[in-house]
């Protein structure tokens, strides 16, 4: 079965973080914008400790940590961006443009991520996929 998906078996994911070098970048220059503020007065006196290899890490180390530490902190939407237009992935009845008889009914049709938790939106999303499957609305 070499090559073949096994349906029985956890999917394998890869988030693909850090492909991009200009990612790394940013997120580098953030945390050393973090610990710069957090040295200063009043911050540095409610800083018990850092989950660092060093209070003030060079760039290797640096790497190191937030290649092993990041994690998506919110819940991902938009990879399969929900518009009007040709290049959404979906259309507004949450048909994948250009696949006959394929929906997506999850928060990855949110074209952006809400301010608010996702929870309640794509509870909605999954409501209304529903009726568009059993036919109730068009």
């Amino acid at each position: 079965m070499a090559g073949l998906t096994r349906p029985t078996r956890a999917p394998r994911i890869d988030p693909a973080y850090f492909t991009e070098p200009t990612d790394l970048q940013y997120v580098k220059e953030g945390l050393r914008a973090i610990l710069e503020i957090g040295a200063r007065r009043p911050f540095r006196s409610n800083v018990r400790a850092l989950n660092l290899p060093d209070a003030m890490p060079d760039d290797a180390a640096l790497t190191e940590h937030i290649r092993r530490w990041s994690q998506t902190e919110y819940h991902p939407v938009g990879t399969c961006a929900m518009g009007v237009d040709e290049d959404s992935v979906v259309d507004p009845s949450l048909n994948v443009r250009g696949v006959d008889g394929l929906r997506v009914i999850d928060a990855s049709v949110m074209p952006a991520i809400i301010s608010g938790n996702t929870n309640a939106a794509a509870i909605m999303i999954g409501e209304k996929g529903a009726d568009l499957v059993k036919g109730r609305i068009g």
